[in-house]
Order: C-alpha cells, then sequence, then structure tokens
C-alpha cells in the first residue's frame, strides 16, 4: 500500500520529535528541521551540510566540529541571502567559477577520512558551491557595498596599534590596516543585515538529536 501524497506532506512536515514511530507499514523518509518564510530545512539538508564542514568541504572554511543546530543556523542565513536575491532578481555566477569552486570541493571530500563524505556526489559538490558563491556575491555586493575606510580611520588606527607596541613594520602598513578594518566593518555590517532580516522573517525551527 502506498503511502498517499498528502499524508507524505504531513509526515515531512512534521519534526522528527511529533511521533515515536511512523505509522504501521511506512518508515520516516525525513523530517523538519526548520523552515524560513515557507522554505523547508530538512534533517537530511542538516546533516550533509555538516559533513561538508566537519570535512573542510565549504569553500572559505577549514575543516572542525560542528553542532547540527550550529549547521542549521548557517543553512538559515544562507536562506535568508537567497531569498533575498530572489526578490530582488539578483543572483547570477559565472559557471567557470563555480566549476571551479566545485573541484576544489571534491578534491577535499577525497581526503576526507570521515565516512560521511563518500556519499558526496559531483552535483552536490556543484550545489554547494554555486549557494556559497551566490551568498559571498550578495553578501559583497549588496551589504558590503557601502562599506568605507577613511584615511583618518587608517591613521588613528596606525596609532593605537603604535602606542600598544609590539606591532612591526608590516602590521602598520596602511593598506594591511585599512584591510583589517574594513574586514571589522564588513562582519558589522553582515551580523546587522542578518538581525534585520531576520526580525522580518518567519522562522520556525523544529526539536532536534544531535548525531
Amino acid at each position: 500500500m502506498k503511502l498517499p501524497a498528502v499524508l507524505v506532506a504531513v509526515l515531512l512536515a512534521l519534526p522528527a520529535a511529533a511521533f515515536s514511530d511512523p505509522p504501521p507499514g511506512y518508515r520516516l523518509v525525513d523530517s523538519v528541521a526548520a523552515s524560513v518564510n515557507g522554505e523547508v530545512i530538512f534533517l537530511s539538508e542538516v546533516v550533509r551540510e555538516a559533513c561538508y564542514y566537519r570535512c573542510g568541504m565549504v569553500p572559505g572554511q577549514a575543516a572542525g566540529e560542528i553542532s547540527l543546530a550550529g549547521v542549521r543556523e548557517k543553512l538559515i542565513a544562507d536562506a535568508l541571502v537567497l531569498q533575498e536575491q530572489k526578490k530582488l532578481g539578483l543572483g547570477i555566477v559565472d559557471n567557470a567559477a563555480v566549476a571551479a569552486a566545485a573541484a576544489e570541493v571534491l578534491s577535499r571530500r577525497e581526503k576526507c577520512a570521515l565516512p560521511c563524505a563518500k556519499g558526496v556526489t559531483g552535483a552536490d559538490a556543484r550545489d554547494l558551491a554555486t549557494r556559497r558563491l551566490l551568498v559571498r556575491d550578495f553578501l559583497s555586493k549588496r551589504v558590503g557595498v557601502f562599506i568605507e575606510v577613511n584615511g583618518e580611520e587608517v591613521k588613528q588606527e596606525i596609532e593605537r596599534l603604535r602606542s600598544r607596541g609590539g606591532a612591526d613594520a608590516e602590521d602598520l602598513a596602511e593598506e594591511k590596516v585599512r584591510k583589517s578594518l574594513y574586514e571589522q566593518k564588513a562582519a558589522s555590517e553582515i551580523r546587522n543585515w542578518f538581525t534585520r532580516a531576520t526580525s522580518k522573517s518567519r522562522i520556525v525551527l523544529s526539536p532536534m538529536v544531535e548525531k
């Protein structure tokens, strides 16, 4: 007996904790980890993304342990960005850049000893690379574009570093100081953007057991 489509939708919409066992004769295919403005993030997506981070497959990120809750937060952040991109009619990435990033993901997959790495396909690598490039492009062009670091700020920061002592000539180089100040401002602006986006969004979290 096949599970009716409506019941499938209901089961997938329920958090894992909504029932201890699926209805007799059926098996639970997946469960919902979160929804962002109606867009569902499934538990399987969170688990797969955790593998990416733990294996260091995420572009620009070193391998490291991360909780499923932490991964879910990152997927929610990505969803907010991609939804805003779609609303603004943005979101185009260069195919060559995607191919290069996907190749790097697959290269890192081969170096990962975790069992989950074997399940990462070429399509997975391309999807991950595309998403990360889209998010980076949006934050750079829609948030970072408004950030400015003027000469006076650079001068004051150099004086501050010099007064603390211990800074070598390279640390006091104007361009290095300017870049550091820009990165600090960018991080702050990005946090502010996510705070605003989150406050205007409907985000629902489901109970989740760490794996």
